[in-house]
Parts: structure tokens; C-alpha cells; sequence
């Protein structure tokens, strides 16, 4: 399971967890733009997309889930 951790620099790193130990996380499960606006795996994988409207969504996302206590997210966009 791959999830998404918001740095303190503002920037995303993707985080594999292969064993059965994977730690809380929050679900972001929504698409609010059109396909092209929202972030892919790709795009983060290429450390692109930021200029997406989508991208907006997914700091939101970050913030609000450190702000919940926890330091892991999931996004299925």
C-alpha cells in the first residue's frame, strides 16, 4: 500500500508499506475536477501536477490529516 505524507517543506513523498504494519491513515476518496485537473500517481511519482486544481485538494487533505493526529493519507484520484 502506497500512501501520501504532506513534509514540513510543503512538498508529498509517497510511502510503500509492504507488511501487514501499516499505520493510520486518512481516506480522501473524491474526485471534485475534471480528469486532466486531478493529481495521478504519475504526476507525484514525477513530482509534477502542482499547478492542478486538483493539487489544492490534496494539501488540504495533508493539512487536515495532521491536524487530525495522524501522518499518513490515501487519495484515490
Amino acid at each position: 500500500m502506497r500512501l501520501l505524507r504532506l513534509e514540513d517543506d510543503g512538498e508529498f513523498s509517497l510511502i510503500e508499506f509492504i507488511s501487514d504494519n501499516i499505520p493510520r491513515y486518512a481516506i480522501l476518496s473524491h474526485t471534485w475536477e475534471a480528469d486532466d485537473e486531478e493529481v495521478t500517481f504519475k504526476d507525484l511519482v514525477k513530482g509534477i501536477g502542482k499547478k492542478k486544481v486538483g493539487y489544492k485538494k490534496l494539501r488540504f487533505c495533508g493539512k487536515q490529516t495532521a491536524s487530525d493526529g495522524l501522518r499518513f493519507s490515501w487519495v484515490d484520484t
